[in-house]
């Protein structure tokens, strides 16, 4: 809750007990001015670290080609995080910053499966956001997003968390599991950009929206992203194991768990299956809930998807599933990721 929410709610509990003013209730001016002042604070909090950013690369036929995106600044010596198709194929990287600067940008690594990538600056004075949880959300706070939507620098929109736990695919086909849904408006140009919420924390990096469709709006989960960072940053790329299925996180029914020992409250529903996926020949089922790998447990997406960047391509893994009241462990060996399309 934002901080002036939260001062209403004192001031009317304390009147309450007091009993001076009894009758007193947040008057709907008294609310929105608290939600104008969430979404304010937030985007003055979050806006330096904002960057708008250029490429120069190669489009169809080999031709010269342009294209802008969004991004934004998340450690104090320039490296920022954007999505992979702003950056894609690019031979020159420029970004704009917050006080007018505009420096070169060099491209430290990209993943196309998550739609991620991190470039970095050489610039002084550069203030990094504070990166949040997204396992914390709720569907119905309010989320703020940022960005250059069609090239119009420092834009801000608000709405809500419509939806956690999506899936939507990338660009090579795969499906990027974790992504938030979101009905706060994102154009071209907002690709990249930070979704906030109304402390100013980001919880996603603006990734899609479904044309012609209004308020269908989506962003890549933080706690996603910031795995993704830390081995672009280390490695430059990131190479998984494939096993096809899309997932989301999913509370453990308690008896369930009771019933065969495990400990976590938590884990992945498979919510679909790649044909002719590893996954689907060793007979994993949508609705199936998986709980291990090997031997550690699955609590949800960030632990799957970090277990599968671990495993080479062809490694044989066994996947333990709880379908029904049953409990079964199935065996299967990871696959490169399919050609992008």
């Amino acid at each position: 809750m934002a901080p002036k929410l939260h001062r209403i709610f004192n001031d009317r509990v304390a009147a309450d007990i007091s009993g001076n003013s009894v009758s007193q209730h947040p008057t709907e001016t008294d609310l929105l001015d608290a939600y104008s002042e969430a979404v304010a604070g937030a985007a003055e909090k979050v806006g330096a670290s904002v960057v708008h950013i250029d490429v120069r690369g190669t489009g169809a036929n080999n031709e010269r080609a342009g294209g802008s995106g969004s991004g934004f600044v998340f450690t104090p010596d320039g490296f920022i995080l954007t999505n992979n198709h702003v950056i894609d194929r690019a031979h020159e990287v420029s970004v704009s910053l917050h006080d007018g600067r505009r420096v070169g940008a060099q491209i430290i690594g990209n993943d196309p499966d998550s739609d991620l990538a991190v470039v970095r600056i050489e610039a002084r004075e550069l203030i990094p956001v504070r990166l949040g949880d997204s396992r914390a959300l709720r569907v119905g706070q309010i989320a703020i997003a940022m960005g250059s939507p069609f090239g119009f620098q420092h834009t801000v929109t608000a709405g809500v968390i419509s939806a956690v736990g999506r899936s939507l695919r990338s660009v090579t086909g795969r499906l990027i599991d974790n992504v938030i849904q979101t009905d706060a408006a994102l154009n071209p140009g907002n690709s990249g950009g930070p979704l906030v919420d109304s402390r100013g924390r980001v919880i996603g990096v603006n990734t899609a929206t479904i044309l012609p469709a209004q308020g269908l709006c989506f962003a890549i989960a933080i706690d996603s992203a910031k795995f993704v960072a830390a081995r672009l940053i280390r490695d430059g790329k990131i190479e998984r194991g494939y096993i096809g299925i899309a997932g989301a996180n999913s509370a453990l029914p308690r008896r369930l768990a009771r019933f065969h020992r495990v400990a976590s409250e938590t884990c992945v529903q498979v919510v679909n299956v790649e044909a002719g996926s590893p996954a689907e020949k060793a007979g994993i089922q949508r609705n199936d809930l998986i709980i291990s790998c090997g031997p550690s447990s699955i609590r949800g997406i960030d632990d799957l998807q970090r277990m599968l960047a671990d495993e080479a391509v062809g490694a044989t893994i066994t996947i333990t599933i709880l379908r029904g009241v049953e409990k079964l462990a199935l065996e299967m060996t990871t696959a490169a990721s399919p050609p992008r399309k």
